[in-house]
């Protein structure tokens, strides 16, 4: 049994704000017994190599004509610079189509910008950056009694986090993914939020 994630990948995308997501759902190496590593899908507007805000190369598996939200059990959309151009209306759309169907969907820093613009942030419980630049700079968001001043917000199977909240972002995802058990999940957490050694124990100990 394995998952199946999209991550959207675009140039100026934001390297770090998902590198602890993809590493554990890549490797699979704690999560639950029975329970394989995640198929993880990236998905450009075209399949011409894109430049992350890093100057990694990545080149798209499938372009987004090719994908197909049955397939998938997440939509993971990074931040970047570029959230309020039209090149991302595509994206936004899939992203509204798995919300209806009830398929995860995570977005982290700039990749808010663009669903509160859309209005899917209007009427559901969510964080981003700042409410006060959200307001700002989309002219359409009206989710404001919605917003909470959380590093990250899960709504059903909606989940929005600040851009300075990769690790916290990366929780709510792999909770919603039911891929750690809880044990594994807090030491995890609280390994890489502390720094402190007995964590690491905690951790090894919860995949035994």
């Amino acid at each position: 049994m394995n998952s199946t994630v999209y991550l959207y990948v675009f140039d100026t995308m934001a390297d770090w704000e998902i590198g602890y997501l993809t590493a554990e759902l890549n490797s699979g190496r704690y999560f639950k017994k029975g329970i394989s590593k995640s198929n993880i899908v990236t998905i450009g507007v075209t399949k011409t190599p894109i430049t992350t805000m890093g100057g990694l190369k990545i080149l798209p598996d499938i372009k987004l004509e090719e994908c197909n939200i049955k397939n998938t059990d997440a939509l993971i959309l990074p931040g970047g610079d570029t959230w309020m151009e039209s090149i991302h209306e595509p994206i936004i759309n899939k992203a509204e189509q798995c919300i209806k169907e009830n398929i995860v969907v995570a977005a982290i820093c700039g990749a808010t910008i663009g669903l509160a613009q859309s209005g899917l942030l209007d009427t559901r419980w969510h964080t981003s950056n700042d409410l006060g630049y959200l307001k700002m700079v989309c002219s359409h968001y009206k989710g404001e009694k919605y917003y909470k001043n959380e590093l990250a917000v899960t709504d059903g199977k909606l989940i929005t986090a600040s851009g300075i909240a990769s690790l916290e972002f990366s929780v709510h995802v792999l909770q919603a993914l039911n891929v750690f058990s809880t044990n594994t999940l807090d030491a995890w957490y609280n390994l890489y939020r502390t720094h402190e050694s007995e964590y690491f124990y905690e951790l090894m100990n919860s995949i035994q």
